[in-house]
């Protein structure tokens, strides 16, 4: 006898016997969940589009679209939640393994038993609500993560500005000392602010939140402009910002989102400056020929240089290599993100005690 239990859980049957699809279908609404059937793969997608399903049960073997490439189709479709499929197979079927590689989670063959197909339906619908609750788990993270961030900006922001009317004297005249201490607390803060707006945009392109307005850029404007707003901090350092941009190079134009390439390139030439205690900065802009379909853009420094063991994860989260000084590990993997989003690519070349190249591909046309 089976005890009925009361599941909120939404089962997709798909088999072309009439004959199966009852049985099964007898079989799980005397469980309580909730079944919904198809008569063939091209019907099972049609309501896997329509409607969410926490189990997907399909015959393998069915005329026209087989298991085989339905399995396949749900798996190649990034907009679907997970689902778990248990392939349904004829004892004398072929091989179920092709299968398992195409993404399904189990099988069970023809003909079904209750205890087993019951046994293996929990199981499967186990895994799903243990992949639903990390999910869930993963989203929260991330929106709490959003929150704090936005809650943190307004009071840097508010301190800013204070620091900056303390700093010009708006509320009477420092002293040495404190003028000092003013500008430590100045730069803190402005370092704080850059990590939490790091942190942000990060968190925006991770939740599919970030949308580029793509227009086209000179690339040649927008690397002096950020080389320009740049220079006082190289020049602290006595540092060189050395511009190789061929005369050719001005006629080419990207199509991109501006913001976001000067993100990129402040990003990667700030850090220059930042890891570069003596030499210089070189921005190149490489020449193009009529058969490119692509732009490089190389930023080269005479800093210390990157050990190999760092470079392969160099552009991951949170990585922020031997180096002692203060960074939050996001910002190489935010350019890796804005430059993927442009379909471009990222990549370094570094000895060290010789200095780093960050060289930067981008397509001329999207």
């Amino acid at each position: 006898m089976i005890t009925q239990s009361f599941n909120s859980d939404n089962i997709l049957v798909v088999d072309d016997s009439p004959d199966n699809v009852f049985l099964i279908k007898t079989i799980l609404e005397e469980e309580g969940y909730t079944v919904t059937t198809a008569e063939n793969g091209v019907s099972a997608l049609a309501k896997i589009s329509e409607a969410n399903f926490d189990l997907v049960l399909l015959d393998l073997m069915m005329p026209g679209m087989d298991g085989y490439e339905v399995t396949k189709r749900i798996r190649e479709n990034r907009s679907l939640p997970f689902i778990p499929i248990l392939l349904i197979t004829a004892h004398d079927s072929p091989n179920v393994a092709q299968g398992l590689d195409l993404g399904a989670d189990d099988f069970i063959r023809k003909p079904v038993t209750v205890d087993e197909l019951l046994a293996r339906v929990r199981s499967l619908l186990r895994l799903k609500h243990s992949i639903d609750e990390r999910d869930e788990i993963a989203r929260q993270r991330e929106d709490f993560v959003s929150r704090l961030t936005h809650d943190l900006r307004t009071p840097l922001v508010a301190a800013e500005r204070m620091l900056t009317l303390l700093s010009e004297g708006a509320l009477g005249s420092l002293s040495a000392p404190m003028q000092e201490v003013i500008t430590i607390m100045a730069r803190s803060n402005t370092n704080l602010l850059a990590m939490v707006n790091t942190l942000l945009e990060v968190y925006r392109f991770e939740a599919g939140r970030k949308t580029l307005a793509f227009q086209p850029v000179n690339l040649e404007q927008l690397l002096k402009e950020v080389a320009g707003e740049l220079t006082p901090l190289a020049q602290a350092k006595q540092l060189a910002i050395n511009l190789d941009i061929d005369e050719h190079s001005s006629k080419s134009t990207i199509v991109g989102d501006r913001l976001e390439l000067h993100r990129l390139f402040t990003n990667l030439i700030g850090n220059a400056i930042k890891f570069t205690d003596k030499g210089f900065v070189t921005i190149s802009l490489v020449p193009i020929t009529s058969n490119d379909r692509s732009i490089t853009i190389k930023i080269a420094d005479t800093g210390p240089g990157i050990p190999p063991e760092e470079q392969a994860t160099l552009f991951e989260r949170f990585r922020q290599g031997s180096h002692k000084r203060s960074g939050s590990g996001l910002g190489l993997y935010l350019s890796r993100r804005i430059v993927e989003a442009h379909k471009g690519s990222i990549e370094v070349n570094s000895e060290l005690g010789k200095g780093s190249i960050f060289t930067v591909n981008l397509p001329i046309k999207q």
